[in-house]
């Protein structure tokens, strides 16, 4: 089993940390009472299979001293789990700066101590911590995704990187464009063979609306340009750190044409290695 305590400053990152380590499959565990991490392996341990990767979170809101939880970890020796220490810092300045712009309390900030006295006491409390960790992680000058490549590198399997999940899905203008698209393309320009009296009730799915659609030099040129700007698209959401993407492709109804493209760009999407679902919104309305 693979037991990660993650520990540090306020501020500093924990949270983002054990998002991105939850992402890569670890179960979290945040501010867990030191009496109870023992009892938390054991029970981790006995479940094998379930509980390969668990990451637990303990910082400064567990107490001023951390007698307890250094006893809690002399216990994991005793029981044989090995464990290991990230220690996740940022100098003084980021983090004052940080709590200013987000406008949160500092967690001893009800002692009376101003932001600045408040982190560098927390510093003071935390340097045995730091001193036993395996890992210190300074996000200084860190951004989001430059984080998460440090966290792949440090507990992802080799050249790993979380996957992406891609979400293409076709709506119709006229019932509104899904509210949790990311990139929505607009494909009204293309023929509609809704005034086809024989093409009306099908759909983009359907051998007759692909015939008719791919035989315009215009509709096989939208998802060319369209491929090619995602296959750019791609790789930059991926490295900024995004781990969910919904592309919306909408035409008038949502029936024909943005069900054709939609399908098309999944596909390509797919081919590419992205898991990728294809959802069709409106298709089946009246």
């Amino acid at each position: 089993m693979e037991f990660i305590i993650v520990s540090g400053l306020s501020g500093a990152g924990k949270s983002k940390v054990a998002s991105f380590l939850e992402d890569m499959g670890f179960y979290c565990v945040d501010n867990l009472p030191a009496p109870l991490i023992p009892p938390l392996a054991q029970h981790c341990m006995a479940n094998a299979g379930k509980f390969d990767r668990v990451a637990l979170v303990i910082d400064i809101r567990g107490g001023h001293t951390f007698d307890s939880t250094f006893d809690a970890l002399e216990q994991l020796e005793t029981m044989n789990c090995a464990y290991k220490i990230l220690f996740v810092e940022a100098s003084s300045e980021t983090i004052i700066k940080r709590y200013k712009e987000t406008r949160r309390s500092h967690p001893l900030s009800k002692d009376g101590l101003t932001l600045p006295q408040a982190v560098e006491v927390e510093r003071a409390a935390l340097a045995e911590v730091r001193r036993r960790a395996k890992y210190i992680l300074d996000t200084t000058a860190l951004s989001t995704a430059k984080l998460k490549g440090e966290i792949v590198r440090l507990f992802g399997e080799p050249g790993a990187m979380p996957d992406m999940g891609v979400s293409v899905v076709s709506f119709g203008f006229k019932y509104g464009i899904p509210i949790e698209a990311d990139l929505v393309f607009d494909v009204r320009c293309l023929p509609n063979p809704y005034y086809i009296a024989e093409l009306r009730d099908q759909n983009g799915l359907d051998e007759g609306i692909q015939n008719f659609l791919s035989g315009y030099r215009q509709s096989s040129e939208l998802v060319k340009r369209l491929e090619d700007l995602l296959a750019f698209l791609l790789p930059l959401y991926v490295e900024e750190g995004k781990t969910a993407l919904v592309i919306a492709v909408g035409c008038t109804g949502g029936r024909h044409r943005s069900v054709y493209v939609t399908h098309a760009l999944a596909e390509t999407i797919r081919q590419k290695g992205y898991q990728v679902k294809e959802n069709h919104r409106d298709m089946t309305r009246a």
